[in-house]
């Protein structure tokens, strides 16, 4: 017990250093609150690993970073315990990502069906549904784009007559010249995708380290983005569409990079989007990353 109780303490203590690192930021004059601060999500898969070490722990810690609401790394069965447990600690819990084989290759083993995750995203009270990746040799081709974007679409319909929305999260490789076509697959995705029922929730540093400007897909897309994923660029890092060779330190909190992200809320909030969720792919300390990246934004 004694060893269970140091952990926690440290667990703890690191969190609280975090905080504290981040109330030491140079504060700006104060001005109006950025949209979406009452209700800021993180997603979890940013602190990943300390979710594997232990759940409760580090969904307190999230919670009194400030975060209002989490978004779920999958929905499975393990989904119900993480959804009750930051429920418990006073955060919504709204979106998820899905596995996205259930789109892309429904027939591979262990793969759940896309009933199946309706039938868990409803029980777990969602009320967005992200597929989020498309593995590699299932993205070369335009037709391969418009064969998932049909499955998507289908999906999507489900989705719509259960209450729930869905979206499509991109990363850079969306953004890499199709074989034999001059579109990218983000180009087919935008062109198939039933505007009716397939939304976006736009990655913003993604998007811009594949070589484009967020804020000019933003205002391209407008209500078709239900969601959106705040996390900057380190400064002097080119075009990257392939998602294995980004380099680690190009993730950075959301207040350290290229991506202006307090104009980016500020357009979220004119084109309609729902939410905004922090994200942090890596961070040699996700903790104080977290706690970093909400306080930049309380104060901008």
């Amino acid at each position: 017990m004694a060893r269970q109780s140091s952990s926690r303490r440290s667990f703890l203590g690191r969190s609280a250093i975090g905080l504290a690192a981040a109330l030491a930021l140079p504060r700006t004059a104060w001005a109006a609150q950025l949209p979406y601060m009452d209700r800021i999500g993180l997603q979890l898969y940013t602190v990943r690993n300390q979710m594997a070490e232990d759940k409760v722990r580090t969904l307190q810690a999230v919670a009194n970073a400030g975060y209002k609401q989490v978004e779920l790394m999958a929905i499975n069965k393990e989904a119900f315990e993480i959804a009750a447990v930051a429920r418990d600690h006073g955060l919504m819990v709204h979106s998820a990502f899905m596995d996205w084989k259930s789109i892309v290759t429904p027939q591979a083993p262990e793969t759940p069906s896309v009933n199946q995750t309706l039938e868990w995203a409803e029980r777990l009270g969602l009320r967005h549904i992200v597929f989020g990746y498309i593995g590699r040799g299932e993205r070369e081709t335009s037709d391969q784009y418009k064969r998932i974007a049909d499955a998507s679409n289908a999906a999507a319909d489900g989705a719509r007559q259960a209450g729930m929305r869905m979206c499509y999260h991109n990363h850079s490789f969306e953004f890499a010249a199709l074989q034999g076509s001059d579109q990218t697959g983000f180009d087919v995705l935008v062109e198939s995708f039933d505007p009716k029922l397939m939304e976006f929730e736009l990655d913003v540093f993604w998007v811009a380290i594949g070589g484009h400007d967020p804020m000019q897909w933003m205002r391209k897309l407008g209500h078709r983005i239900s969601q959106v994923h705040l996390k900057n660029l380190k400064p002097g890092v080119g075009t990257v569409t392939d998602e294995g060779k980004v380099p680690i330190d190009a993730f950075q909190e959301v207040g350290n990079g290229t991506i202006d992200m307090p104009a980016v809320m500020r357009l979220a909030k004119d084109i309609g989007v729902a939410q905004c969720h922090v994200e942090q792919d890596q961070s040699p300390a996700p903790l104080d990353s977290i706690a970093k990246s909400i306080e930049f934004l309380k104060r901008a």
